[in-house]
């Protein structure tokens, strides 16, 4: 008996298993490792943003204070990526090629929509190449003159441009900038007719109207608040629907009778297209709470920052309300890229 089932264990352990069998005992194998890869809980590994703007500027502080908390909510590093140059379009086409994972974001801006009105050729499609995620931050502007200017409200500035048009100018960053275009569009709306002054920056642009060579100046309230505090700039109107807490006895100028005018910086997070909904929902949500961390709001209020969430639908919805209301103003006033 003992030598007949050592006889059976050597038959059993000599079966041969088929060729065939053990294809598909490997494919079956490897499609469950795959699947539970694809299943993996995002994020799985190290995030990146890219921001298409220098380092220590609105844009970079803000992602900088946002990527911290999804650090510590997700367990994974969040990298910032500085991409400045050629009006945000380095980082764009940089980010466009990305794969849709999840795993390159892109902060995007005012600008997206400006470049896919006026920037003919791009090496991607400006309205086409990015699914928004959310909307964080607004940057309000701020319409200011010299201290010492004459002009002690924005309706005695109105009249004395109407009564002597192309005599006043007023200073942005620019051209075809968010605040150029803001200025463009406060002209036709007020019937005046200011000269357009151009800087590289906001407190550039504020310098000049401090030391008298330009009128007025249309910038973010973060780039003269120190100005501002200092007595050195008079604040006439802000450009938002409601007051700003920081500058509570400031109107805005739709209080004063300019119909329907706002104008604001926004700065939103966005994917590749093509990123699966659940991801870009997830990372909606894990935004959306960054944005209601008390600690995360006091450092962006610091940096002169509004948070203002809009969800994926809405953000959506806004970037194409934006293109048709910029294009209108760019048509109009015929601004162009130099």
């Amino acid at each position: 008996p003992t030598t007949s089932r050592k006889t059976r264990l050597r038959k059993a352990s000599s079966v041969q298993v088929p060729l065939g069998v053990m294809r598909s005992f490997w494919s079956l194998a490897l499609t469950s490792l795959f699947a539970s890869a694809q299943t993996a809980p995002y994020p799985s590994k190290p995030v990146r943003i890219v921001v298409p703007f220098p380092a220590g500027g609105s844009a970079d502080s803000m992602t900088r204070v946002v990527g911290q908390f999804l650090a510590k909510r997700w367990g994974q590093s969040v990298l910032v990526d500085n991409r400045p140059g050629g009006g945000t379009v380095i980082a764009g086409a940089l980010v466009a090629k990305a794969p849709a994972d999840g795993y390159t974001l892109i902060i995007i801006a005012n600008s997206l929509t400006i470049n896919a009105k006026l920037r003919a050729t791009m090496p991607y499609d400006g309205l086409k190449a990015f699914d928004g995620v959310a909307q964080l931050v607004q940057s309000p502007q701020v319409i200011a003159v010299n201290s010492a200017s004459p002009y002690k409200t924005l309706g005695e500035l109105i009249q004395a441009a109407k009564a002597n048009p192309g005599t006043l100018s007023y200073s942005t960053v620019g051209p075809a900038t968010t605040q150029h275009i803001a200025g463009e569009s406060f002209k036709r709306i007020t019937g005046t007719d200011f000269t357009y002054a151009a800087f590289t920056g906001g407190a550039l642009a504020a310098n000049a109207v401090m030391g008298n060579h330009v009128t007025m100046v249309l910038t973010n309230l973060n780039e003269v608040a120190p100005m501002l505090e200092s007595g050195k700039l008079r604040p006439l109107a802000v450009t938002t629907r409601e007051r700003l807490d920081a500058l509570k006895q400031v109107p805005t100028a739709m209080e004063l009778g300019i119909k329907d005018y706002e104008a604001v910086a926004w700065f939103a997070v966005a994917t590749p297209a093509g990123t699966p909904k659940d991801v870009t929902q997830k990372i909606a949500d894990d935004l959306q709470a960054a944005l209601n961390d008390p600690e995360v709001r006091q450092k962006l209020n610091t940096a002169g920052l509004y948070p203002s969430y809009m969800g994926p639908e809405a953000l959506s919805s806004h970037i194409q309300n934006e293109y048709q209301r910029y294009s209108k103003i760019i048509d109009e006033a015929r601004i162009k890229l130099e």
